[in-house]
């Protein structure tokens, strides 16, 4: 058994939908679950229908549409779509009355966008002369907490995934499952949303429940890239990388997986394996628990604009228990999320996204004890590498980046050993990328 997933925009439109379906006639032999996402725009298309709700205008004319158009160019029936459009105006009406949208409210909203896109398909590969039965995440067990827009799954779904799953598996069953992602239901049969890589989680979840073969996440891409192929051309496709590389990946602006949606085929040992669905014959990206051959030096290079670097200076850090602590309960007071660090004796260097401006008192606490000094318009480069020669590759980094003239402003190595992360001037990041793909991938 395998488990592939397809995001929105795999399954944007008809052309789409029959492109899909065909990648996943050619692994029929290996007995695959599937895992989709809303259709295109349809989450943006339910959100601008609740926000007229709230002002008394009852309309599904943009999903409908969207939705009717599409199985027409497929030449199917949807009947069971056209149950779930009466039980969305239904929902639509109900949030035009209370004038407001909660939490609750919003999550069962969006869930009409998985849920029509399941049904979309599983009809058109019967049509296709395919068996396939589409699933809510709900039918195969799939259970979360009432933590609504940002639900974790309950532990209780290792078990109900194969209780539903294994005829299936076991070939006693040849319906291919086509199920939603993104979202479940909690215990009191409330519909709940999982949050950031909610579909990439299903997807996750079921592979390691049900054991599988490996988990596949179809992209546009031949699988994880050196680095961003907008930024250097000749980017390439990285045959093999760990879950903690894969994680650093995600963490420093790489799209692959969602870091929590590693946790489920972390805890396993099951692959997932990065393909791109315009490329099927490329084998793509496979992450693992361990390297299965020779551990390059370089895995791959990211970058995250839009950050601020904050320099904190005190001669009270000297010898000082907790003053890290202090500089940290700052930060976790005023709800800051703290990127990068880099410590000396006397003084913390550290990185927060700036989308939204500091705090004035945040910066007011911080100068209570210690120097500060705010510079804005910095990025994160983030070298995914091998610790082992970590040496060799600042030595080689810096170097090619002296020669341009490139000024580094910060640099610090995580926990995880995996990554070397070092502060640049924005409009300095892309030029950073690319000379030190050339200096390690040439």
């Amino acid at each position: 058994m395998i488990v592939m997933k397809f995001g929105g925009s795999s399954v944007a439109n008809a052309e789409r939908i029959k492109h899909v379906a065909s990648i996943i006639q050619a692994y029929q032999d290996k007995r695959p679950v599937v895992v989709l996402s809303a259709m295109g725009d349809t989450t943006d298309h339910l959100l601008e229908a609740a926000d007229k709700a709230v002002e008394s205008v009852v309309d599904v004319g943009g999903v409908a549409k969207l939705h009717e158009e599409t199985a027409g160019e497929l030449g199917i029936k949807i009947d069971t779509i056209q149950a779930l459009l009466v039980e969305l105006k239904q929902l639509l009406t109900g949030i035009s009355m209370l004038k407001e949208v909660s939490k609750r409210s919003r999550d069962y909203l969006v869930s009409f966008g998985e849920r029509m896109s399941v049904r979309m398909m599983a009809a058109y590969l019967e049509s296709q002369g395919i068996p396939a039965k589409f699933y809510d995440a709900w039918d195969i067990g799939i259970k979360s907490d009432s933590n609504f827009m940002a639900a974790e799954l309950l532990d209780e779904v290792w078990d109900n995934i194969p209780h539903h799953l294994n005829a299936y598996k076991n070939g006693q069953d040849n319906e291919i499952p086509i199920v939603t992602g993104f979202i479940a239901k909690d215990i009191k049969g409330n519909i709940t949303t999982l949050g950031r890589g909610g579909s990439d989680l299903t997807a996750t979840m079921i592979g390691a429940a049900m054991r599988a073969e490996e988990v596949q996440t179809w992209k546009d891409v031949d699988g994880i890239m050196t680095t961003d192929p907008r930024v250097v051309k000749d980017a390439k496709p990285v045959p093999e990388v760990t879950y903690e590389e894969a994680q650093e990946l995600a963490i420093f602006g790489a799209q692959v997986l969602h870091p929590r949606s590693m946790l489920p085929v972390r805890k396993v040992g099951t692959p997932v394996r990065v393909k791109n669905s315009y490329n099927i014959k490329s084998p793509g990206t496979i992450i693992v628990e361990k390297h299965t051959g020779k551990v390059p030096p370089v895995c791959a290079i990211t970058t995250v604009k839009h950050i601020t670097l904050i320099d904190i200076v005190s001669s009270r850090m000297l010898g000082a228990a907790g003053f890290l602590a202090h500089i940290f309960n700052n930060f976790l007071k005023w709800n800051i999320s703290i990127d990068v660090i880099a410590t000396s004796e006397v003084s913390v260097s550290l990185t927060v996204n700036s989308k939204n401006d500091l705090p004035a008192g945040l910066i007011l606490d911080l100068e209570q004890a210690s120097q500060v000094a705010v510079r804005k318009c910095k990025a994160i480069v983030t070298i995914i590498c091998d610790a082992a020669h970590s040496s060799a590759i600042l030595a080689s980094g810096f170097d090619a980046l002296a020669d341009e003239g490139i000024n580094v402003q910060m640099i610090s190595q995580g926990a995880s050993k995996v990554n070397i992360s070092m502060i640049v001037d924005d409009d300095e990041a892309e030029k950073t990328v690319q000379i030190l793909h050339a200096a390690y991938f040439n």
